[in-house]
Protein backbone atom coordinates (compact mmCIF):
# COMPACT_ATOMS: atom_id res chain seq x y z
CA UNK A 1 0.00 0.00 0.00
CA UNK A 2 1.51 3.39 -1.00
CA UNK A 3 2.32 5.94 1.65
CA UNK A 4 -0.43 8.62 1.44
CA UNK A 5 1.71 11.30 3.09
CA UNK A 6 3.26 13.92 0.81
CA UNK A 7 6.99 13.89 0.16
CA UNK A 8 8.85 16.26 2.45
CA UNK A 9 11.59 18.28 0.82
CA UNK A 10 12.70 19.88 4.08
CA UNK A 11 15.60 17.52 4.74
CA UNK A 12 17.91 20.01 6.35
CA UNK A 13 20.08 19.97 3.24
CA UNK A 14 21.28 23.34 1.93
CA UNK A 15 18.80 25.17 -0.25
CA UNK A 16 19.93 25.23 -3.86
CA UNK A 17 18.65 27.79 -6.37
CA UNK A 18 18.44 25.43 -9.39
CA UNK A 19 16.53 22.79 -7.43
CA UNK A 20 14.08 25.29 -5.96
CA UNK A 21 13.49 27.06 -9.28
CA UNK A 22 12.96 23.73 -11.03
CA UNK A 23 10.46 22.52 -8.39
CA UNK A 24 8.59 25.82 -8.46
CA UNK A 25 8.47 25.95 -12.27
CA UNK A 26 7.48 22.30 -12.64
CA UNK A 27 4.72 22.55 -10.04
CA UNK A 28 3.37 25.77 -11.54
CA UNK A 29 3.56 24.45 -15.10
CA UNK A 30 1.84 21.13 -14.32
CA UNK A 31 -0.90 22.75 -12.24
CA UNK A 32 -1.60 25.32 -14.94
CA UNK A 33 -1.50 22.62 -17.64
CA UNK A 34 -4.20 20.66 -15.77
CA UNK A 35 -6.36 23.73 -15.22
CA UNK A 36 -6.34 24.83 -18.88
CA UNK A 37 -6.42 21.40 -20.56
CA UNK A 38 -10.14 21.78 -21.31
CA UNK A 39 -9.31 24.86 -23.42
CA UNK A 40 -7.12 22.83 -25.77
CA UNK A 41 -3.95 24.87 -25.17
CA UNK A 42 -0.69 24.28 -23.33
CA UNK A 43 1.10 26.65 -20.94
CA UNK A 44 3.60 27.59 -23.68
CA UNK A 45 0.76 28.31 -26.10
CA UNK A 46 -0.89 30.47 -23.44
CA UNK A 47 2.31 32.48 -23.05
CA UNK A 48 2.56 32.99 -26.82
CA UNK A 49 -1.09 34.11 -26.88
CA UNK A 50 -0.35 36.50 -24.01
CA UNK A 51 2.62 38.06 -25.84
CA UNK A 52 0.51 38.41 -29.00
CA UNK A 53 -2.35 39.99 -27.02
CA UNK A 54 -0.04 42.48 -25.35
CA UNK A 55 2.20 43.16 -28.36
CA UNK A 56 1.99 45.04 -31.62
CA UNK A 57 -1.54 44.71 -33.06
CA UNK A 58 0.09 43.98 -36.46
CA UNK A 59 1.66 40.90 -34.91
CA UNK A 60 5.08 39.84 -33.69
CA UNK A 61 7.81 38.12 -35.64
CA UNK A 62 8.73 34.53 -34.83
CA UNK A 63 12.20 35.81 -33.81
CA UNK A 64 10.63 38.22 -31.32
CA UNK A 65 8.49 35.43 -29.87
CA UNK A 66 11.55 33.19 -29.60
CA UNK A 67 13.37 35.88 -27.63
CA UNK A 68 10.38 36.70 -25.42
CA UNK A 69 9.83 33.01 -24.66
CA UNK A 70 13.54 32.44 -23.92
CA UNK A 71 13.28 29.40 -26.15
CA UNK A 72 14.90 28.04 -29.28
CA UNK A 73 13.61 28.76 -32.80
CA UNK A 74 12.76 25.12 -33.59
CA UNK A 75 10.55 24.77 -30.52
CA UNK A 76 8.73 28.02 -31.28
CA UNK A 77 8.24 27.06 -34.94
CA UNK A 78 6.79 23.70 -33.94
CA UNK A 79 4.48 25.28 -31.36
CA UNK A 80 3.31 27.94 -33.81
CA UNK A 81 2.60 25.29 -36.45
CA UNK A 82 0.28 23.47 -34.03
CA UNK A 83 -1.35 26.74 -32.98
CA UNK A 84 -1.92 27.78 -36.60
CA UNK A 85 -3.40 24.37 -37.41
CA UNK A 86 -5.81 24.82 -34.47
CA UNK A 87 -6.87 28.30 -35.64
CA UNK A 88 -5.34 30.12 -32.65
CA UNK A 89 -2.89 32.23 -34.67
CA UNK A 90 -2.05 33.15 -38.24
CA UNK A 91 1.36 33.65 -39.84
CA UNK A 92 1.75 36.03 -42.74
CA UNK A 93 4.83 37.36 -44.53
CA UNK A 94 6.35 40.44 -42.89
CA UNK A 95 5.69 43.53 -45.00
CA UNK A 96 9.35 44.70 -44.94
CA UNK A 97 11.48 41.65 -44.08
CA UNK A 98 10.67 38.91 -46.58
CA UNK A 99 12.55 36.34 -44.45
CA UNK A 100 10.23 36.92 -41.49
CA UNK A 101 6.62 36.13 -40.67
CA UNK A 102 4.25 38.19 -38.58
CA UNK A 103 2.30 36.10 -36.11
CA UNK A 104 -1.14 37.40 -35.16
CA UNK A 105 -3.67 36.12 -32.67
CA UNK A 106 -6.95 34.99 -34.21
CA UNK A 107 -10.43 35.26 -32.62
CA UNK A 108 -10.29 31.60 -31.51
CA UNK A 109 -6.91 32.26 -29.89
CA UNK A 110 -8.14 35.42 -28.18
CA UNK A 111 -11.13 33.56 -26.75
CA UNK A 112 -8.93 30.74 -25.40
CA UNK A 113 -6.46 33.30 -24.04
CA UNK A 114 -9.13 35.27 -22.17
CA UNK A 115 -10.47 32.12 -20.50
CA UNK A 116 -6.96 30.89 -19.65
CA UNK A 117 -5.97 34.34 -18.35
CA UNK A 118 -8.65 34.18 -15.66
CA UNK A 119 -7.33 30.77 -14.61
CA UNK A 120 -3.73 32.04 -14.65
CA UNK A 121 -4.57 35.06 -12.51
CA UNK A 122 -6.43 32.92 -9.97
CA UNK A 123 -3.51 30.49 -9.78
CA UNK A 124 -1.04 33.33 -9.33
CA UNK A 125 -3.14 34.78 -6.52
CA UNK A 126 -3.38 31.37 -4.87
CA UNK A 127 0.38 30.80 -4.99
CA UNK A 128 1.39 34.33 -4.03
CA UNK A 129 -1.13 34.04 -1.21
CA UNK A 130 1.43 31.87 0.60
CA UNK A 131 3.46 35.05 1.16
CA UNK A 132 2.43 37.95 3.36
CA UNK A 133 0.85 40.71 1.21
CA UNK A 134 3.67 43.14 1.98
CA UNK A 135 6.29 40.72 0.56
CA UNK A 136 4.63 39.67 -2.71
CA UNK A 137 5.83 42.54 -4.91
CA UNK A 138 9.34 42.37 -3.41
CA UNK A 139 9.45 38.62 -4.12
CA UNK A 140 8.51 39.20 -7.77
CA UNK A 141 11.12 41.96 -8.06
CA UNK A 142 13.78 39.64 -6.63
CA UNK A 143 12.74 36.78 -8.90
CA UNK A 144 12.96 39.14 -11.89
CA UNK A 145 16.48 40.16 -10.79
CA UNK A 146 17.51 36.50 -10.71
CA UNK A 147 15.95 35.88 -14.14
CA UNK A 148 17.81 38.92 -15.54
CA UNK A 149 21.08 37.74 -13.99
CA UNK A 150 20.60 34.30 -15.56
CA UNK A 151 20.09 35.94 -18.95
CA UNK A 152 23.18 38.08 -18.52
CA UNK A 153 25.30 35.06 -17.58
CA UNK A 154 24.00 33.18 -20.62
CA UNK A 155 24.89 36.06 -22.95
CA UNK A 156 28.48 36.03 -21.62
CA UNK A 157 28.85 32.23 -21.87
CA UNK A 158 32.02 31.08 -23.66
CA UNK A 159 31.34 29.92 -27.19
CA UNK A 160 27.99 31.73 -27.34
CA UNK A 161 27.47 33.26 -30.75
CA UNK A 162 26.50 36.94 -30.49
CA UNK A 163 22.97 37.80 -31.55
CA UNK A 164 22.48 40.09 -34.48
Amino acid sequence: MPDPSPVSFNTGAPKRLPVLLRRAWYGLNQTFRQRIAHLGITPDQYIILRWLSEGDPQGLTQRTLTDLMASDPNTITSTLTRMERNGLISRNPHEQDKRANRVKIQPTGRKAFEKARKIAMALQEQLLGTLPPARREKFLDELEAIANACGAVLEKAPGKAPRC
